[in-house]
């Protein structure tokens, strides 16, 4: 049986900092193709950063360092597509958008490892979920960066696709 019990804050932080290097080095090989719009109506490799970029700010870090400083303060909501489209980030040089991730990313991993048993059990209150502790948010934060790192992954995929060839038959497009 797989272990349940909740990640420590040094453990939580090397996730983070594995999916950011993930992130970047899936950036860097992207590299003028980060902002193309290689899938109709999904984001393009930059807009996935921009948003992981917002969300790191506002959902994840953000909050967190709210909790350690208020007791049980209304954490903040934010419309994802809005502030995607305002950042306009489809439109921006994939390295300014991935030096910005690196530089916030190490902030962030700074504030995780930091993080002791009574920071960890600190409370927000969200408008949609309710009660959340510190350690729910650091959780939640590393099966983000998963999700959105799926996305370039599936962006690459959709890239070289059309290069394959005949090879394409030893793959499943959709798979």
């Amino acid at each position: 049986m797989t272990d349940l019990a909740p990640r420590t804050p040094r453990q939580l932080a090397a996730l983070l900092d594995g999916s950011g290097r993930a992130i970047v080095t899936e950036m860097t090989a992207l590299g003028p193709h980060a902002a193309e719009r290689l899938i109709d109506g999904a984001w393009c490799a930059n807009e996935v950063v921009g948003h992981l970029i917002e969300a790191e700010r506002r959902g994840f870090a953000g909050r967190i360092r709210a909790m350690i400083a208020e007791d049980r303060p209304p954490l903040q909501t934010w419309v994802p597509a809005t502030v995607a489209a305002a950042r306009r980030d489809d439109e921006r040089d994939p390295e300014a958008l991935v030096a910005e991730l690196t530089t916030l990313r190490d902030e962030s991993l700074a504030l995780v490892r930091s993080l002791g048993p009574g920071a960890l059990a600190r409370v927000g209150l969200h408008p949609q979920v309710g009660e959340v502790t510190v350690s729910e948010i650091a959780h939640e934060w590393v099966h983000h960066d998963r999700e959105h790192l799926g996305q370039l992954l599936e962006l690459t995929r959709r890239l070289v696709w059309p290069a394959m060839g005949n090879a394409r038959f030893f793959s499943d497009p959709d798979g």
